[in-house]
């Protein structure tokens, strides 16, 4: 009797990059492949490609960490979240400040407590520096499309 292989998706995703600003478009090159091999990983896109561009810039730009160290970013799809994480050998905290419209820098966390559902900054195992983490929900309207669906059907 034959054994049919299936080849799953990876619901799981990491990554290490220079920590260099121009690993930033590689980061989200990666977070926009992997979101292309999952199953309506188009309506994680345009939040998730902001959010990780502006985290993993604020990993390169404030962390304390030595030059060499790398920045590692990890993606899952679980339960209809994305959950997205920047990690870094740095020992500052992320925290969010308000932000005016004559702020010139400093929007990233901005964007990140105003876009995802929910976000936090927590050390990394071994107490070798953080990771900062956000979890997005689908854009509206996207969610549901079989549902969207029947509700056009059952509108005729």
């Amino acid at each position: 009797m034959p054994t049919h292989c299936t080849h799953r998706r990876p619901r799981e995703f990491a990554a290490r990059l220079r920590s260099r600003p121009d690993s930033t478009p590689l980061a989200r090159l990666l977070l926009r492949a992997y979101l292309a091999g999952m199953p309506q990983g188009e309506h994680y896109a345009d939040i998730s490609e902001l959010l990780l561009g502006e985290l993993f810039a604020n990993a390169v730009q404030h962390s304390d960490a030595p030059p060499d160290r790398l920045v590692e970013v990890r993606f899952a799809l679980t339960s209809g979240r994305l959950r997205i994480e920047v990690h870094d050998a740095g020992s500052g905290r992320a925290t969010a400040r308000g932000s005016s419209s004559d702020d010139e820098r400093g929007r990233g966390l901005f964007l990140v407590n105003e876009l995802a559902e929910r976000w936090g900054c927590c050390p990394r195992a071994g107490g070798v520096g953080k990771f900062v983490w956000a979890l997005i929900a689908p854009a509206a309207g996207l969610a549901e499309p079989a549902l969207d669906a029947t509700r056009a059907a059952v509108a005729v």
